[in-house]
């Protein structure tokens, strides 16, 4: 027996639309990149998308456009991949990491407020696994303290917080495509915003700092920019995706709610809460167990790849040492929710047998 974490949504049409790409000789990025920017954009409702070579290079942009740099703090959540993170450094600022609430696994709200300074610029908050964030309380804070919010939605495409997309409610947010997200490109990212100025900025800066040329035919370079393109090879797998993004979602839908009926009995198992108001996309389905690494690899071991949630950063040497990590807290919340976190296999083609497979061997190992 072998039950994936997760296989890739690659059918038959996606394949074709990838050969049709590469026998077209376009292979930068081109029409099927915009084609699936502009998909992207109507099914969020915002005002421009940006696709990017990864959700971390769109992060990145993000901060350089609203101008953070030296001097400058910007506050991340603990319990994140580390690209959260290590974007402020890149660029000459200093992450301020936080504790997490530890039933949602989302940035506690309250060592936000706790841990702003003059210094402090923007938010990266976490819609971790699909799971939305509590936008009311994010506001009141930007509000408040007059801060950017940029969201880290990497596995959040589809989520919605009272009606609204996720992507179309912070100053911007950033979506990951890579393999592990339902919606992949193999590697790439989408950027989302609705201020007019910033998209103009951000297009060019990702495009060497391209622009037209007013007084003349032809290409000017007005700024100083990089290559952070998404190719049209790449945006051909993602493009077929996201033609039937409401059938995968609803069928992710379908399994976490079996995976929650299968679950509700086993005392041992509790589930991460859902934001209020909010609708999760379920990039992954994640339990709280004790013996977290013991079951999983007893799991692993008998044909089930089971995963951690993702880490805890100020556990790690590149947070401890690094003079532009300002750390912030005991992170008791991050830690136990590492410690306890357990992602199950989920993807399209998981059948509810595969399911009672994985649930009954929990239960066992429980």
């Amino acid at each position: 027996m072998h039950i994936p974490l997760i296989k890739p949504f690659i059918t038959d049409d996606i394949k074709a639309a990838v050969i049709e790409v590469l026998e077209s000789g376009y292979l930068t990025e081109g029409p099927v990149t915009h084609e699936l920017e502009e998909n992207i954009k109507n099914y969020i409702g915002c005002k421009h998308v940006i696709a990017f070579s990864s959700c971390t290079t769109g992060l990145e942009t993000a901060l350089r456009c609203l101008g953070i740099g030296p001097g400058d703090e910007v506050i991340v959540p603990d319990y994140t991949y580390p690209a959260t993170a290590t974007v402020a450094p890149l660029i000459g600022a200093k992450s301020i990491i936080v504790d997490i609430d530890r039933d949602s696994m989302l940035i506690d709200y309250d060592a936000i407020e706790k841990a702003i300074t003059p210094d402090t610029k923007a938010i990266i908050p976490v819609s971790l696994f699909g799971n939305p964030l509590d936008y009311s309380r994010l506001m009141a804070i930007k509000e408040k303290y007059g801060l950017f919010i940029i969201e880290d939605a990497a596995c959040s495409i589809g989520a919605e917080y009272r009606d609204e997309k996720v992507g179309n409610i912070p100053d911007m947010g950033v979506f990951s495509l890579h393999p592990r997200k339902f919606i992949t490109t193999g590697e790439g990212g989408i950027l989302t915003t609705n201020n007019n100025e910033w998209a103009v900025w951000i297009s060019s800066f990702k495009h060497f700092g391209m622009g037209r040329s007013v007084s003349r035919e032809g290409t000017e370079f007005n700024i100083v920019g990089t290559n952070y393109k998404l190719s049209n090879v790449l945006a051909a797998i993602g493009k077929g995706q996201m033609d039937v993004i409401d059938e995968l979602l609803q069928r992710r839908r379908e399994l976490a709610k079996r995976y929650t009926e299968l679950l509700e009995n086993i005392p041992e198992v509790v589930i991460p809460a859902t934001t209020h108001e909010g609708v999760h996309s379920y990039q992954s389905f994640t339990v709280f167990i004790e013996n977290r690494d013991r079951v999983m690899k007893k799991m692993r071991d008998r044909g089930i790849e089971v995963q951690i949630g993702t880490y805890s950063l100020h556990m790690h040497k590149a947070f401890q040492d690094s003079g532009l990590v300002k750390l912030s807290g005991e992170y008791a919340n991050s830690r136990w929710v590492y410690d306890h976190c357990l992602a199950l296999p989920l993807y399209h083609e998981l059948g509810y047998r595969e399911q009672e497979e994985v649930v009954g061997m929990l239960k066992d190992l429980l």
